[in-house]
């Protein structure tokens, strides 16, 4: 049986702690992201492969599925 993909989830912003449920692509990491409260350019964290790694509550599909990412 496979494992269900969660496409959506909560992003953080580190600078504003502003939090946003966000659409994440399912077959890519996003590296970048624009909070929508601030306006800051989010980039991942040192070692995290996307934003949603980083600060979203779900990590990225390829992560999710056990793929290597970007």
């Amino acid at each position: 049986m496979s494992k269900s993909i969660l496409l959506r989830s909560i992003i953080t912003c580190p600078h504003c702690m502003h939090q946003a449920t966000e659409n994440m692509p399912e077959n890519a990491c996003q590296y970048f992201y624009t909070c929508t409260y601030c306006g800051e350019l989010i980039k991942p964290k040192a070692g995290d492969c996307c934003v949603f790694c980083s600060y979203g509550t779900v990590p990225c599909p390829p992560i999710q599925r056990g793929d290597q990412c970007c």
